[in-house]
C-alpha cells in the first residue's frame, strides 16, 4: 500500500480537527436535534424584542406558518390550545409568519383568536432551527436550550399538546443526587 499523498493527509487532518471542534466553533448553521440553539434576536409583530433572555429556563415551541396555508390554519388552532394550556408552565410559543404584510398577519391572528407571540423574522429563526421549507414546521427547544424536535407538517391536537412535556425540569444524570 502506498503512503497517503500530502493532499490526502491534509484532508484527513482537517476532518479530524473538524470532528473535535465544539458545535459553536463550527460554521454557522441550524442546530441539529440534541444541539444547543444559537438564538437570534428578532422583533415580534407588536415591536417587542425577543431573544435568548426572554425564554431562559423555559421550553420554546416555534411554528413556521403562512396565513394562506389551510394546513397551517388547522395546525395553529392546536398551537393556540397548547399556548392556553401551558400558561402556568415554563413554556413559550413563538410563531414565525412567512408573510411580508404585518397587517395581514395581525388580521389573521385576530380572525382566528391566536394569542401567542408572532414574528415576521422567519429567516434568522430558520437559520438557527431548521432549513426545511415545509409549512407548518414545528421546532421544539427544551428548557436547557437544546433542540429536541423538528416536526414537518400539520400535527394532530393531541400531538401538539404533548409538546408541553419539554417544559418539565431536566432529569438529573444517573448517579447524581437531586
Amino acid at each position: 500500500m502506498n503512503p497517503p499523498t500530502r493532499r490526502e493527509a491534509l484532508a484527513c487532518s482537517a476532518a479530524a480537527l473538524w470532528s473535535w471542534l465544539p458545535c459553536w466553533a463550527r460554521a454557522a448553521g441550524p442546530a441539529s436535534p440534541g444541539e444547543t440553539v444559537r438564538w437570534p434576536a428578532v422583533t415580534l409583530l407588536d415591536g417587542t424584542p425577543w431573544g435568548a433572555q426572554q425564554h431562559q429556563g423555559r421550553a420554546v415551541v416555534v411554528v413556521f406558518f403562512s396565513t394562506t396555508c389551510p394546513y397551517c390554519t388547522r395546525h395553529n388552532a392546536h398551537v393556540q390550545r397548547l399556548h392556553e394550556a401551558s400558561r402556568r408552565l415554563p413554556l413559550v410559543v413563538l410563531a414565525a409568519a412567512l408573510d411580508t404584510d404585518p397587517a395581514a398577519v395581525r388580521d389573521y391572528l385576530a380572525r382566528h383568536g391566536h394569542g401567542f407571540a408572532v414574528t415576521l423574522a422567519h429567516a434568522p429563526l430558520r437559520a438557527a432551527l431548521s432549513e426545511r421549507r415545509v409549512i407548518p414546521l414545528t421546532c421544539v427547544v427544551d428548557r436547557t436550550g437544546v433542540l429536541r424536535e423538528v416536526i414537518p407538517g400539520e400535527m394532530f391536537e393531541e400531538d401538539v399538546l404533548q409538546l408541553a412535556r419539554w417544559a418539565a425540569p431536566p432529569k438529573p444524570a444517573a448517579g447524581v443526587a437531586a
